[in-house]
């Protein structure tokens, strides 16, 4: 009996040692603009996030986890590569990802893996490196969303973080071939603007004042960069499309701005069924009636909008953190436990009012650190709170390929921290982390900057149309509201991270600014330069920097771009048509005539549906000359600059008429569905 035993022991030993020389499973967590400060793991008060707290405590919690570029595209583009933005070429949100460069995924399907990805992807491409995929298009929604499924395309009833879980277990329990390891990846829409929640958490903190931060009303007054900032909660969020407070029947709105925000709305509003619209009447009816009878003004409408916009983001929250415990209990109860890394992260940071704001982009803390919880009972010990060690999402890709038993690409820059994961952390482990965010100017007006952080300082130096460093010292000022760049005191600490940020640029291959600025356009010189020109149909206000920067010579080469400054010579037409009339002061022989047009659809700018070109020689009677219709599709999801050019026309004239026919509203997949599309022109060249 004894014997029996003894063997019974060996056999199971030997089960175990046998599990663990299996490749782990992976199931990467990841939530888009979660804030480490919304989850009750991490000491915040805000909420209860009972199933990610789970995580900490089977396994380890990271306190100092950070993103290189806090925006959601390039965040996932370094998680997926391990290299910077600038290196695997998503920079900012415009950019569309190369799914064929190599990725984790790919490595790992490569070698014996079978992968999927399941809902946000975000890249303007489709996934590669995956057996399966089912992802969102674009942002996607939070009721009744389209997905991709391999290609196809269709709307699903219900919520889009239920939605997502759904598909996720779907394909563990009956998509995957369980003879082999698995990597999943579970991206969640939520909480992403506009922070629209599921219709059973629509009345969760009704009863609940959530306190305003203490520097929801900072004033900037040390730090240049962030006066000029679109991201305050009391400015600038949509009344309707945000903070769910559609207009009044009759009710006009009166600026562009809100005109946008209701738009917006609309689209989101139709999408949802009769049932979800009655149960959101009843829900924001009643609080929306008292909030228009209130005719708040100054700090105490800013404090309102507050709540409203914390409440809805934490109900998102509620639903995220409920369908992590629908996947932790399904692999605890089918015996995936003990051999599946579990992560959960956030894309980047995001801010809950600090400073007055919501959103990214920023060096400063709330947007740069990340939450980062991993478990894996077969090697991971549990309810370890790790404060020391510096990690960033350019490590995920390493580590995970560690854990399979892989060889870590030598160009991939980040590092795998899976000694950290058991305690050993390596005697040269980073003590600083370097931060590069370039989109500007573009939503939200952040400036460019770069910069390091180490355990106590911060240094960052705003550029391109700015020239401003900031230096903190998170020790004495945790909130960064006090810059003491310029503080003789701290001279020898500027001068030490000054050098240790160079030596990181250099590092990482980031050495060059000027590559990465918005384009310029090039001189040309032609017949039309500085000619007079009559708008037929005057172009929108908020973009008209006069009719004589279409004829002003300076136009841009044809092909994509990430970044188009469109306050730099571009006129907008929102809704209408263009047309106008250029008088060249004289009769001449034209040969050539070309009108360059932008079209940028995350800014709901289109391409015209086609351009007609005529002549006259008294600016009475004209003759067209050719209509050319549009070649550009209208999912381009890069900017698109497009010369719609006639060639050898050979015909004297003095006035040249051009009329660009706008498609009038954004197609039925755009986000802004029915809304009014524009359309952008620049130069205008006559040869």
């Amino acid at each position: 009996m004894g014997q029996g035993l003894l063997a019974t022991s060996l056999l199971s030993i030997s089960g175990i040692r046998c599990l663990a020389k299996k490749p782990p499973n992976i199931v990467f967590i990841m939530s888009d603009d979660h804030g480490f400060q919304a989850i009750s793991a991490y000491g915040g008060k805000l909420n209860q996030t009972p199933n990610i707290d789970r995580l900490a405590k089977e396994g380890v919690l990271f306190e100092q986890s950070f993103v290189t570029n806090s925006i959601c595209a390039p965040s996932r583009a370094v998680m997926l590569t391990g290299k910077y933005s600038h290196l695997n070429g998503v920079i900012d949100n415009s950019k569309v990802f190369d799914n064929q460069q190599q990725t984790f995924p790919n490595i790992l399907r490569a070698n014996g893996y079978q992968t999927a990805i399941i809902g946000k992807w975000h890249l303007k491409c489709e996934p590669t490196g995956f057996d399966y995929w089912n992802v969102l298009p674009g942002q996607g929604n939070y009721y009744n969303p389209d997905f991709i499924e391999m290609g196809q395309r269709k709307r699903v009833d219900g919520y889009v973080t239920d939605l997502i879980t759904d598909f996720a277990l779907d394909w563990l329990q009956n998509k995957r071939d369980p003879q082999k390891p698995f990597c999943l990846l579970l991206h969640h829409k939520a909480p992403h603007r506009n922070w629209m929640p599921n219709i059973k958490y629509l009345h969760k903190y009704d009863d609940v004042e959530i306190p305003v931060p203490d520097t929801f009303f900072d004033d900037y007054s040390t730090r240049e960069a962030a006066k000029t900032q679109e991201m305050e909660i009391a400015r600038h969020t949509f009344l309707d499309y945000d903070l769910k407070v559609p207009d009044m029947p009759g009710q006009q709105d009166e600026t562009e701005w809100e005109k946008m925000g209701s738009r917006m709305w609309q689209s989101t509003w139709r999408r949802m069924s009769d049932e979800q619209r009655a149960a959101w009447q009843k829900a924001y009816g009643p609080k929306n009636e008292a909030f228009r009878r209130a005719k708040l003004k100054g700090k105490e409408l800013a404090k309102w909008k507050f709540q409203r916009y914390i409440k809805d983001y934490l109900r998102c929250i509620d639903s995220v953190d409920e369908n992590v415990g629908r996947v932790l209990d399904y692999l605890d109860r089918s015996g995936l436990r003990e051999n599946t890394i579990v992560v959960y992260t956030s894309d980047q940071g995001f801010y809950l009012g600090e400073h007055g704001w919501f959103d990214k982009r920023w060096i400063y803390e709330p947007s740069l650190r990340m939450p980062l919880l991993v478990r894996y009972p077969a090697e991971v010990p549990s309810g370890v709170r790790n404060t020391e060690d510096m990690v960033l999402n350019l490590d995920f890709a390493p580590t995970f390929l560690d854990f399979a038993g892989l060889k870590v690409p030598e160009d991939m820059q980040g590092r795998s921290f899976r000694p950290i994961l058991t305690g050993k952390t390596p005697t040269d482990w980073r003590k600083a982390i370097y931060y590069h965010y370039y989109e500007y100017p573009a939503w939200h007006m952040v400036k460019r900057h770069y910069g390091i952080r180490t355990k106590r300082y911060k240094l960052a130096h705003f550029y391109y149309d700015i020239d401003e460093w900031e230096l903190f010292d998170l020790q004495k000022d945790p909130e960064e509201l006090h810059n003491v760049y310029n503080d003789p005191a701290y001279a020898e600490v500027v001068k030490e991270l000054k050098a240790e940020l160079e030596k990181l640029r250099v590092q990482y291959g980031d050495t060059n600014l000027q590559k990465y600025l918005p384009s310029k356009p090039q001189m040309v010189r032609h017949k039309a330069q500085g000619k007079k020109v009559r708008y037929l149909i005057p172009p929108d206000s908020r973009y008209d920097t006069g009719a004589a920067t279409l004829v002003d010579g300076f136009a841009f080469t044809d092909g994509t771009y990430s970044n188009i400054n469109l306050k730099t010579g571009w006129q907008g037409f929102e809704g209408g048509n263009m047309e106008l009339v250029i008088d060249l002061g004289k009769e001449q022989l034209i040969e050539t005539i070309s009108a360059q047009f932008l079209q940028q659809i995350e800014s709901w700018i289109f391409m015209p549906v086609a351009v007609k070109f005529s002549l006259s020689g008294n600016g009475q009677q004209f003759t067209v000359i050719g209509q050319l219709p549009n070649s550009i599709s209208e999912r381009a999801a890069e900017s698109v600059i497009h010369s719609f050019r006639i060639n050898g026309i050979g015909q004297s004239a003095r006035f040249v008429k051009i009329k660009a026919k706008n498609r009038k509203t954004c197609p039925s997949w755009h986000p802004g569905a029915g809304g009014k599309a524009w359309i952008f022109c620049d130069e205008i060249v006559v040869l």
